[in-house]
């Protein structure tokens, strides 16, 4: 068409054109210019989310442990794992069986802080340890804070490992679950693979894609330069943030992690007993609400007002112990058994 850039065929047509090409260039400007902004920034939250360790001890020592019959079983993708079959005092009448999930950077151990008393009211309890926790195997495994596949391949190895235990002793293979922290996360990505999940106590949960929001929210005037990076930006703009990181951070860490606020949505029928903290500043209140919100149902939520993240069982022990057993009495125990209020003020609930 042009014989030559300077031909005047080629300034004429400029020359005719000159606004297309503005705009054309101007787009494209604001779309390299965004483009290198959002690169900086994704790479900067994905250091944050691959290598920041939670604000507190996730490994609290304030209990007495409990001491069960040790079994090893596999993951879903073969990872060896320890676990413990924990059994109800003797002389008390069995109700089902419940596995427990226990917190990041923590162990099988800390059941006896959460479930002592599922075990004196007469269900057993199966604790394990998540890959590269306590006494499993995953050396060459980094854990993160965030419940992923590998985390939900390890509970759905401990539900198939119970289920076949009771089977083989004649009992329904019904089970419940209870999960703290990740641990509750990974119990609920579970729950929606396993059908014989009948029932979920979740203290602590959350689902990775809005907790990130949340904290991209909160930190990023701290890290971003640029305050278009941190104001006024629609639901949209965070979204399409934490895809973009998810879509560097799966790769590079070799596996995924899941949202659980969309997974939820599958467990119609299946009841849900959401736990969180007033005073939990590391997941904040509102993501477990979020969580409660899109639950299908039957479900319910205590929030402990001077609770922070996991503390709920140390700082309302009474009633801790009464709405969980409720719960578990009402939606997975084998006898039509009576059964508390599970959402009773703490004050009125009593505690035998």
């Amino acid at each position: 068409m042009f014989d030559c850039p300077n031909s005047p065929a080629m300034l004429d047509w400029m020359a005719r054109n000159w606004a297309a090409l503005a705009i054309a260039i101007t787009c494209l400007s604001i779309l390299i210019l965004t483009t290198l902004i959002l690169a900086k920034y994704v790479r900067i939250c994905l250091n944050i989310f691959c290598d920041t360790p939670p604000p507190l001890s996730m490994n609290p020592v304030d209990f007495q442990r409990l001491e069960g019959e040790i079994v090893r079983f596999r993951s879903f993708d073969g990872t060896s794992l320890r676990g413990m079959v924990l059994d109800p005092p003797r002389g008390v009448t069995y109700k089902g069986t419940i596995v427990f999930c226990h917190e990041y950077g923590s162990d099988m151990w800390s059941c006896a802080r959460y479930t002592r008393p599922l075990l004196d009211h007469g269900y057993r309890v199966f604790t394990f340890d998540f890959r590269a926790h306590g006494e499993s195997s995953g050396y060459d495994y980094k854990p993160l804070q965030w419940p992923s596949d590998k985390e939900l391949g390890d509970v759905l190895g401990a539900c198939a490992h119970v289920e076949e235990m009771l089977h083989a002793e004649g009992r329904s293979p019904d089970i419940g679950l209870f999960g703290i922290s990740r641990g509750a996360g990974s119990a609920l990505l579970a729950a929606c693979t396993d059908p014989r999940v009948k029932a979920i106590v979740c203290d602590g949960a959350f689902s990775t894609d809005t907790t990130l929001i949340a904290l991209m929210k909160r930190w990023a005037h701290i890290f971003a330069s640029i305050s278009l990076v941190y104001k006024h930006n629609t639901e949209s703009f965070w979204r399409l943030l934490v895809w973009l990181l998810m879509r560097f951070a799966q790769p590079k860490l070799r596996r995924r992690f899941p949202s659980v606020r969309k997974a939820i949505r599958e467990l119609e029928g299946r009841p849900i007993f959401f736990i969180h903290g007033k005073r939990d500043s590391y997941i904040r209140e509102e993501q477990t609400r979020l969580l409660y919100e899109v639950a299908p149902g039957p479900k319910y939520i205590w929030v402990v007002e001077k609770a922070k993240h996991n503390q709920a069982a140390v700082t309302a022990p009474r009633a801790y112990k009464a709405r969980t057993t409720a719960f578990f009495d009402k939606h997975l125990a084998d006898a039509d058994i009576p059964h508390r209020d599970i959402t009773a003020d703490p004050a009125d609930i009593d505690v035998a």
